[in-house]
């Protein structure tokens, strides 16, 4: 029994990764829920719950994760890369939250069209995001690390994207929003909505460094 105990461990860190994904991805549905439905005050204070429950959810993975990395001898990629990996992610899944919750704390009342692009824009990140990460357990397969960077890639084209509809977003308000206080609420939504994305290309970037050095 001894001796079981003091072989080294890998650790399940790819199906955790794997689970933080599913969260975060549930969050973005959630999220994308609520603006879809954003005049209804029942189905907006449902969904909004449903994003705090998969931050929540998302949160107890990343800590499982990083307590992983100091109990496990052996690692099955870089400790670094799994800690920078798992955090990230928590970042995108924390922006997913903020936004939800800056929406409520604003007292916006209604969603724009360019709401509704850059939360399309996120989810679609998101949905990427779960795809590179699911590719990872199998970077011996040089077709499986090929579709990782080609994901990676189509992640950093739709942050392109975000950012291009940001500009144009943040250029319409200021010319044609009159309400100061309208500007400011708007201005801190859609910035917060391109960071999502920001951060889905940070992850990216881990994990083209991953595939990069073990495929």
């Amino acid at each position: 029994m001894l001796f079981n105990k003091l072989l080294p461990k890998e650790g399940n860190f790819f199906e955790l990764f794997n689970a933080h994904a599913a969260r975060m991805i549930e969050g973005a549905h959630a999220f994308s829920k609520l603006v879809a439905n954003y005049a209804d005050a029942n189905l907006r204070e449902q969904y909004n719950r449903e994003v705090d429950n998969a931050e929540r959810a998302a949160d107890k993975v990343t800590q499982e994760v990083n307590r992983l990395i100091h109990s496990t001898f052996i690692t099955p990629i870089d400790r670094e890369q799994i800690h920078t990996l798992i955090n990230t992610m928590d970042d995108v899944a924390d922006l997913i939250q903020d936004s939800a919750e800056t929406m409520a704390l604003y007292d916006v009342r209604h969603m724009t069209e360019e709401i509704t692009r850059l939360t399309d824009l996120s989810v679609r990140c998101c949905e990427r995001v779960q795809e590179a990460v699911g590719f990872l357990s199998k970077l011996s397969d040089h077709d499986t690390a090929a579709a990782a960077l080609k994901t990676c890639e189509e992640i950093d084209k739709l942050e392109s994207d975000a950012d291009r509809v940001m500009r144009a977003a943040l250029s319409k308000l200021f010319r044609e929003e009159p309400d100061v206080r309208e500007v400011i609420k708007l201005k801190a939504i859609y910035e917060l909505l391109e960071t999502i994305t920001d951060k889905c290309e940070d992850v990216a970037n881990v994990v083209e460094g991953i595939v990069l050095e073990n495929s």
